[in-house]
């Protein structure tokens, strides 16, 4: 793989042609038309300005020869002044134009990225890195916000090198003709640099998405490396990223800072030539001395825009390069397809998978022919080894992944016919390690559902142990629960993971027990909350408990993708299958029998 391994496009990059960057930026311009109309006539004017600033120069210059008074003297300083402050005031104008439509602009872009991250399935995230994807919605946007401007200079410069032009035309057509033979060689150097330019700049835009993706894991991971005292560990993880980032970036400085040397040091062999051949016309009588004066002053001012037009081109590739790497982020296929967005009722709750197949790849089936009927209001418990599939099917009625073959009817209805919005208004859903946003509980609780008054929390919170658990808040509700909830212990995070779910009032519930061991009065605590949702909808429980096995109107047992057993927890073990093997493995230990025989024991 080399030096770049690691630097390669994902998936979802798509290549576009500069034709296609071009219209999809200006689509986002359309807002802005106003202020790049006021910028355009600020440009012209400009570009007036300098191309006549060598004629003025000239004129001024005959006028001191023919009457060097000291109003003269003075009219040619004010003139000048006048000039310069005039300029400084017109480029004021133009770039502040420029910056406010800019950043409106990509303002615009980070909200489409970031609205297009959001919507993507969860299957997007099991293929690619969230850091990258940060990395293409705050760094690449800011780049594409840099190359408008440059683009915004490039024009002006162009517009005052078309009117120099004219100028040099003008003044001596001889040696204008000269110079416009002199063009190709510029445009074709910068030209050769253009690819080069391009793909040095995106894989110095994939090593930095690869050093925001290690910052973003590591500090995600921080506390796991600290337990197993690995810090030097992804000390060095980070610091291969950052050196190939290093390296990779430098390599591409190197490749830019070549393009305006090589053009500069051509155009001075250019100037060279010129001014041998306009002083040799002079000599001859060909051209006057004036007119090759005006055509020297002019000549500088010519090429300077010329040669930034052709040096600024690495620096348009580079913002079209992440105008490309943002627009494939919003681009992006889904993998999860909806064949209509039909509104959602409130629902019963009746799950149907008839002759189902899922795979996450083409390697890896995990359901194969799967058949299971959940009826409304039922409560359903998952059981089986890590492995059997039990997420993949909460995953599934959650629509967070694309089946591929067979249905999934809810209250017989397609659920690709759904709108995945409302649909999922009437899910509630509380995964293994509960997810809690940095701010208050209250917030939290909140969060599926905003406009749910605090009286009304408080309320269920206190038929919940009758409110016991709020107590050990420092400020109830209003207790700040820090970065992911680590403020708080794990059964304090489920009950407000729980109470999440209580007063979002769902049709369908999920729950992926956490494995963690906490006390029984805790233990207590959430199976009040659990009865309180389970009682009002349909429940998928993925149960690591005894008690919440025990809770369910029916287990499913699963091995391998399939279901071999189903029954009432008391049938299942008078059966002595493989239920009864995971009870003796998993829950038997959780059972007040268990516990008053270890005693016994210990007591003997």
């Amino acid at each position: 793989m080399g030096f770049f391994a690691g630097l390669n496009d994902e998936k979802y990059d798509r290549q576009y042609t500069d034709r296609e960057l071009t219209r999809r930026i200006l689509d986002f311009f359309r807002t802005q038309v106003k202020r790049l109309v006021y910028s355009s006539i600020t440009i012209i004017i400009l570009a007036f300005i300098g191309a006549a600033l060598p004629v003025v120069v000239s004129r001024m210059m005959d006028l001191l020869k023919e009457r060097p008074t000291l109003q003269a003297i003075a009219l040619v300083g004010v003139t000048l002044m006048a000039v310069g402050v005039g300029l400084w005031g017109l480029n004021w104008l133009r770039r502040s134009l420029i910056v406010r439509a800019v950043g409106d602009v990509v303002l615009d872009l980070r909200t489409r990225a970031f609205r297009a991250a959001a919507e993507h399935d969860l299957s997007f995230y099991d293929q690619f890195s969230s850091g990258r994807i940060v990395s293409r919605i705050t760094s690449d946007t800011n780049d594409f916000g840099q190359l408008v401007v440059i683009v915004t200079d490039v024009i002006s410069q162009m517009m005052q090198a078309l009117i120099l032009g004219v100028v040099l035309f003008r003044t001596e057509w001889h040696l204008a003709l000269l110079l416009m033979a002199f063009l190709p060689f510029i445009f074709g150097v910068a030209a050769g640099f253009r690819a080069l330019a391009r793909r040095v700049t995106k894989r110095g835009m994939k090593a930095m998405a690869d050093v925001n993706a290690a910052i973003k894991e590591t500090i995600s991971g921080i506390s796991i490396a600290k337990n197993f005292r690995q810090e030097e560990s992804i000390f060095k993880s980070f610091d291969e990223s950052n050196q190939q980032s290093y390296q990779v970036n430098v390599r591409r400085g190197f490749v830019l800072a070549l393009v305006f040397p090589t053009l500069n040091a051509l155009s001075g062999i250019f100037v060279g030539v010129l001014i041998y051949a306009g002083g040799m016309s002079a000599k001859q009588g060909l051209v006057s001395i004036g007119a090759w004066y005006l055509f020297i002053m002019s000549l500088d001012q010519f090429f300077f825009p010329v040669l930034n037009l052709t040096a600024f081109w690495a620096q348009i590739q580079g913002g079209l390069s992440a105008a490309e790497r943002v627009f494939a982020l919003i681009d992006a296929d889904p993998n999860v397809l909806q064949t209509e967005k039909l509104d959602v009722p409130r629902l019963k709750g009746e799950i149907n998978f008839e002759k189902f197949d899922f795979s996450y790849s083409d390697k890896e089936p995990i359901l194969t022919n799967f058949n299971l009927v959940i009826q409304p209001g039922e409560t359903l418990a998952l059981v089986g080894h890590t492995g059997a599939g039990k997420s993949s099917i909460a995953k599934l009625i959650a629509r967070f992944y694309e089946f591929q073959k067979g249905n999934l009817r809810i209250d017989g209805r397609d659920i690709r016919t759904f709108d995945l919005g409302q649909y999922r208004r009437q899910l509630g859903i509380v995964s293994q390690v509960p997810f809690l946003f940095s701010g208050t509980v209250i917030e939290n609780i909140r969060y599926a559902a905003p406009g749910v008054p605090e009286e009304e929390m408080l309320k269920l919170a206190k038929k919940i142990g009758d409110g016991e658990w709020l107590e050990t808040l420092p400020d109830g509700l209003h207790t700040e629960v820090g970065e992911r909830g680590n403020r708080l212990s794990m059964g304090q995070r489920q009950l407000v993971a729980l109470m999440r779910v209580l007063v979002q009032n769902p049709a369908i519930f999920i729950l992926d027990e956490a494995t963690a061991s906490i006390d029984p009065f805790t233990e207590w605590q959430i199976q009040q909350a659990l009865n309180l949702i389970l009682k009002n909808t349909t429940s998928i429980l993925i149960a690591h408990r005894l008690s919440t096995v025990k809770a369910a109107d029916r287990i499913v047992v699963m091995q391998k993708g399939a279901i071999i057993e189903q029954g009432s927890h008391d049938g299942l073990l008078a059966q002595g299958g493989h239920y009864a093997e995971l009870y003796n493995t998993y829950f038997r230990h959780q059972s007040l029998s268990y516990i008053e025989q270890v005693k016994e024991m210990v007591g003997k």
